[in-house]
């Protein structure tokens, strides 16, 4: 069972009944091809679509529920162009082009069922008119841009192990760090240099790091079987490879797994946290884990450093040694277009040790 598809799924079901009856319509229509988590995202999407609509004198409102078919209908360019607007900078975080251009498409997917596929009674499209046919939404993230903004912010070669030993050891020498955060290290610094090695050399998202039970681990076979976003099969697990590297690190953590985080027998989960006011460990979170690498990133000097930079870092690693295809099946790309942002970084990698090893050689 995929954790985090379920939480996903719960709060899809909270929220839809909030729409209007046609964007529920929708979601039903989409639930066998998309993810609860996808899902999720539409909706989230709509309600501050929605929501803007109603604040703009667009819609009447008062309630997301209230907003028509017919309002959809009368919709202008002018105020797409308007929401885009709003979007691109609204006062309190702005989006970021390619966030703009995933909302506008999700907008545009809705439009398009109801114009295109769904019918009424009479067999006529719900939505006559599709204002959002007309909006043009360009790529954001070729490989290529995507490359360009990820060079100097990711580990490379002696650096991967750099970090480790950071997490492992070195962070805790630091003489400025409080008691209370001493302590989190001294419980936590084998989990975490785990977890960190773990993504390092497998290249695992951390939803995929999240969903790890301890029976997915085949430490004689270096394999783990983890649930790989994109899927809908929630009874197929992908076996995912991890480098020689990661073992010892898996092997200490196994070791004080039950004792440290006083697993209960019923917990299967591979990473285990005790949160406040608890006695026994639960599954971390995958906000836990992404903070707890962006807290071992700004005291390395790297505060740019995520957690899915870490997967980057890896990728860019593995493919130096392997084609774009183990690479693509490795990280669990659904198109090699998504592993060709790897080919930017490494021909610029490459150049850079050319580059080093004439200095030496000089």
């Amino acid at each position: 069972m995929n954790i985090l598809k379920v939480k996903d799924r719960m709060e899809l079901d909270r929220r839809v009944p909030s729409m209007p009856w046609y964007v529920e319509k929708f979601i039903n229509y989409k639930l066998p091809d998309l993810s609860p988590s996808s899902l999720l995202e539409y909706v989230r999407d709509y309600e501050a679509f929605l929501g803007w609509l109603i604040a703009e004198g667009l819609a009447e409102g008062p309630a997301l529920s209230d907003v028509k078919l017919e309002e959809l209908e009368k919709l202008h360019m002018d105020s797409i162009d308007g929401y885009r607007m709003f979007l691109a900078s609204k006062p309190l975080q702005a989006n970021s082009r390619t966030t703009v251009s995933r909302k506008l498409s999700s907008l545009r997917s809705l439009f398009h069922y109801l114009s295109q596929i769904a019918e009424d009674e009479d067999f006529y499209p719900l939505l006559k008119r599709n204002v959002m046919a007309k909006v043009a939404i360009k790529r954001t993230h070729k490989p290529k841009d995507t490359a360009a903004k990820l060079e100097g912010k990711l580990l490379q070669e002696e650096e991967l192990d750099e970090f480790l030993r950071f997490v492992k050891t070195e962070y805790g020498r630091d003489p400025s760090l409080s008691k209370q955060a001493l302590h989190a290290f001294e419980k936590n610094s084998t989990r975490d240099c785990c977890i960190v090695s773990l993504i390092l050399h497998s290249g695992l998202r951390v939803s995929e790091v999240v969903n790890l039970n301890v029976d997915d681990l085949d430490l004689k076979k270096k394999l783990v079987y983890a649930y790989r976003k994109g899927s809908n099969d929630d009874t197929f697990k992908t076996p995912v490879y991890y480098r020689q590297q990661a073992v010892e690190d898996l092997h200490a953590y196994l070791q004080l797994r039950d004792s440290r985080y006083a697993a209960p027998r019923k917990e299967k989960a591979l990473f285990l946290a005790v949160a406040n006011g608890k006695t026994e460990g639960s599954r971390m979170t995958k906000r836990a884990i992404q903070e707890m690498v962006l807290k071992y990133a700004k005291r390395f000097g790297k505060p740019y450093l995520s957690v899915h930079k870490l997967r980057h870092s890896f990728a860019t690693d593995y493919y130096l040694r392997n084609d774009l295809y183990k690479t693509q099946e490795q990280l669990g790309h659904a198109s090699p277009d998504t592993t060709q942002i790897y080919a930017h970084l490494t021909d610029k990698t490459m150049q850079e040790a050319i580059d080093r090893e004439r200095s030496r050689e000089g």
